[in-house]
């Protein structure tokens, strides 16, 4: 039996994330188990970089996408193989182009013609090649997404058009192996029709991009984006619904290349459910008319829980948790505890009277947390992390402390000095 969340609290201490080990695991083996046997999972770190949290989806079969050098680091650290790795992102630094070619990671998905010759230019001065893929930024955009990714000006990727029409773009980067294509149309997608379509873009684009510029297809990776419920009116993507109609489009393509490495891309989709922030009532309060709990948790770690990116400000899963009620729910404004009115984790929220010392938790909370959120703000640091599995706890990152946050800071000269005269 999993030790229950007030037990957590109470021996990790709040504000805390907390993660199903069990589920994280669990889902990487039903995703793999739904959809065809040629496509296989990358973890995108950016969804949650934890090298705890990695290590188990790697255990489960999961690959790794990685955007930084820590990141890189982290999945190495965790037995990531570097030929299952792939690096993406816009602005590739010289340092992290250089770690990507001497660890022999499997690809760098280029995002401009400008990068392709920087890595060129380097795979040069080592004599050694690199493979790569083109990420391209589809001329049209797809239904479906939360986000949108393609069909608009972005700094990620390069255009259709003019991928299409660099019929010497072979030729002109001898030094690396340009072998297949990446595209992303969007995230948070959780109508399985929808992805299925934009999966059949993706694969058509790259099978006219290697016609157009004689580039190969040792691997395509059709972006990810599957999405997850957080609110209200939202229904979860089923693996079954999903696998009948994204199977046989993956089927088709799969006949035409037999030999194609076929990547799908998946982050919050992986560990959003596994995860939940917990947060202790400090202070109650009535302010003109409305209720507010104000907590020890708040923004500076979970800033996706108050709507970034969506239009509409909308509510993570919450609720009570450690001690039972069974009064009637009210709305509750549901704060933190830093110095503005942003920092609201959930408005109307209805939950039982609450009282001091009361343990809250946002479920659904396994991406984008702390790692997406100003954790700096105001001095306050980033929670611990733990991983639930096998009905123990383990702590995955410590809490940040004052001498933490102190420790990176330096006090310059002339400062020293008027410190010194006034003592």
């Amino acid at each position: 039996m999993n030790p229950s969340f007030a037990e957590l609290a109470e021996e990790f201490g709040t504000p805390l994330y907390v993660y199903d080990g069990d589920a994280l695991v669990d889902g990487v083996t039903a995703l793999r188990a739904a959809l065809h046997p040629r496509l296989e999972v990358f973890y995108s770190l950016k969804a949650n970089p934890n090298i705890g949290v990695f290590a188990l989806l790697r255990s489960a079969g999961a690959r790794a996408e990685v955007s930084s050098l820590v990141e890189l680091r982290t999945a190495l650290a965790a037995g990531a193989d570097p030929a299952d790795v792939l690096f993406l992102g816009p602005g590739k630094s010289d340092a992290e182009l250089a770690e990507c070619v001497e660890r022999g990671i499997h690809a760098i998905v280029c995002e401009s013609f400008d990068e392709l010759g920087r890595i060129d230019r380097l795979c040069a001065g080592r004599g050694v090649r690199q493979r790569v893929l083109l990420r391209v930024n589809p001329a049209t955009a797809v239904g479906g997404a939360r986000l949108t990714m393609g069909g608009k000006p972005r700094q990620f990727g390069i255009d259709e058009d003019a991928v299409l029409a660099a019929t010497d773009v072979v030729a002109g980067h001898p030094h690396v192996d340009l072998a297949g294509v990446q595209a992303y149309l969007g995230t948070r997608i959780l109508d399985a029709a929808a992805i299925a379509e934009n999966t059949r873009y993706v694969l058509d684009l790259a099978e006219r991009v290697a016609a157009a510029t004689g580039i190969g297809l040792s691997t395509v990776d059709i972006g990810g984006g599957l999405g997850v419920a957080y609110f209200a009116g939202e229904q979860d993507l089923t693996l079954a619904s999903l696998a009948e109609l994204l199977n046989p489009v993956l089927d088709a393509f799969a006949v035409r290349h037999p030999d194609t490495r076929m990547v799908l891309e998946s982050g919050r989709f992986l560990t959003a459910r596994a995860g939940t922030y917990l947060m202790r009532v400090r202070y109650v309060k009535e302010s003109m008319g409305r209720r507010f709990a104000v907590t020890d948790g708040g923004t500076h770690h979970h800033l996706a829980a108050v709507g970034i990116g969506s239009f509409g400000k909308r509510n993570f899963p919450m609720a009570l948790v450690g001690r039972e009620s069974t009064e009637a729910a009210e709305p509750w404004q549901v704060t933190g505890p830093l110095c503005t009115p942003n920092d609201t984790v959930g408005r109307d929220v209805a939950l039982p009277p609450l009282r001091v010392g009361d343990l809250l938790c946002v479920r659904r909370s396994g991406a984008y947390g702390p790692t997406a959120s100003p954790g700096l703000f105001l001095g306050h640091g980033y929670p611990a992390e733990v991983v639930v599995r096998d009905g123990r706890a383990r702590l995955v990152r410590v809490r940040d402390d004052p001498a933490d946050l102190l420790r990176a800071q330096r006090l310059p000269d002339f400062a020293a000095q008027l410190v010194t005269q006034k003592g």
